[in-house]
């Protein structure tokens, strides 16, 4: 009689985490760094530029909104290829679509081809996200994913502090132009260097016949033992057509899919409405920061994000997803009223640069375990779309970012802004509630 099929969703998510998963997740996490430089070097370049081009600050509300509208389009369409080509494929070709607009930006001249260049690159800035998330979690055993999908997606935050410190030390001495060849040569040569060795995930493979000896080799990586004659299969893949949008929409997933568009919407506008316009914000004349000081502030919003994102997935494998969310996301809402209350003055450089640290870690929490959340709402089958579709389309609120960010610093400033970001949190607050498929607490 043949041997059972290995399940192999099974064995990973019972299994031991090895090294070499440890070593699949961080080649993705490396990738995720600099697509979290890439998404925030024309917030650091805008105070430079309108110096250049001689340009208002609201002149360039239409070319940072480009890039965020060109990442609703690269969720979907990266979601989609997720499912259908692989996690891996995907993502090294999203990597390399947002690498090679990055570098052609800092050889633009006028606002149209600036525009451009932001919108394409943001097609493969979206569409990388939903594919480093559905890899990693399709590589971690179930009791670390979490985690280990927290600690991928809050690479962004972490790219975006380095973005910050590279334009402090930079743009002062070489101009914004070195920003954009930095950014694009960078993730094209390590998109490259990965193509050979980074591989495929385990559950992607097992529903393709063809390629079971491939699939073997990889789980015998991860002290799996699959023979030459093993066959495979996935118990958790649904019925469902392999990427179908129409699934997220199914009884039993319509609720949670579109609890999760609305979270990430709003979410993503707070947290936008930073990485563009905190430079700018500081540097307005009637703020006086230097230019450096408000790079700065913007790396420490993304510092305070990788800090806190880990600190959230930590509490997320303790208590849940529902307790540890909407704990953190009040404590956001609160955070932001604090700073309407006691807006960003040269004099208290110290409480400035404090308070959107501390802002920037509870907000970052709450946007980066979303993407565990979402990856433990949706079944093998469509997780890459369903991650993909829900990011892409709450990506709306990158897009609005642009302009609500610029209408609130016209109309009140700070206070105006700051005020924006407690709203948007508090309809996080809501949206999240109302999911039901939460994580459950101690995986």
């Amino acid at each position: 009689m043949a041997p059972a099929p290995l399940d192999v969703g099974a064995a990973i998510d019972d299994g031991a985490f090895t090294n070499y998963q440890k070593f699949v997740i961080a080649a993705t996490a490396s990738m995720i760094v600099l697509d979290g430089m890439d998404g925030q070097l024309l917030a650091n370049a805008i105070p430079s530029m309108t110096r250049e081009w001689n340009l208002p600050r609201a002149a360039f509300a239409t070319a940072s909104a480009a890039a965020p509208f060109g990442m609703m389009l690269g969720g979907v369409l990266g979601g989609m290829l997720s499912d259908r080509i692989g996690r891996r494929t995907a993502l090294l070709g999203m990597v390399i679509l947002f690498a090679v607009p990055t570098l052609m930006a800092a050889f633009v001249n006028t606002m149209p081809t600036l525009t451009l260049a932001r919108f394409v690159a943001g097609i493969g800035l979206g569409g990388a996200m939903p594919n480093a998330a559905a890899l990693v979690a399709e590589f971690a055993p179930l009791r670390r994913r979490p985690l280990a999908i927290t600690a991928t997606i809050v690479c962004i935050p972490l790219g975006g502090f380095l973005g910050g410190v590279i334009a402090g030390q930079i743009v002062p001495l070489y101009g914004w132009r070195s920003l954009f060849v930095i950014g694009g040569l960078i993730p094209a040569v390590l998109a490259l260097s990965l193509l050979k060795i980074l591989p495929e995930s385990p559950r992607y493979l097992a529903a393709r016949k063809a390629r079971w000896p491939e699939l073997s080799g990889i789980l015998n990586r991860m002290g799996i033992a699959a023979g030459p004659g093993t066959t495979f299969t996935e118990a958790n893949v649904t019925t469902t057509s392999s990427g179908s949008i129409a699934a997220l929409l199914a009884s039993d997933l319509r609720r949670d899919t579109l609890s999760l568009v609305l979270a990430f919407m709003s979410c993503l506008l707070a947290i936008w409405m930073g990485f563009i316009w905190i430079p700018a914000m500081l540097t307005d004349v009637a703020v006086g920061f230097a230019q450096a000081d408000a790079s700065y502030a913007l790396s420490l919003f993304n510092f305070g994000g990788v800090a806190g994102a880990i600190a959230g997935a930590i509490v997320i494998q303790r208590f849940g997803s529902r307790l540890s969310l909407l704990t953190i996301t009040g404590l956001t809402v609160a955070s932001a009223l604090a700073m309407a209350g006691l807006p960003p003055r040269t004099q208290d450089l110290a409480r400035t640069m404090v308070l959107f640290a501390i802002t920037g870690a509870l907000m970052n929490a709450v946007q980066a375990t979303m993407y565990a959340l979402a990856a433990h709402v949706f079944p093998t089958s469509i997780r890459g779309t369903g991650v993909g579709v829900t990011v892409a389309v709450g990506r709306a609120g990158n897009v609005l970012a642009s302009y609500v960010g610029s209408w609130a610093l016209v109309a009140g400033g700070p206070t105006y802004f700051f005020l924006t970001w407690a709203a948007s949190l508090t309809i996080v607050f809501v949206a999240l509630a109302m999911i039901r498929r939460h994580i459950p607490r101690s995986l």
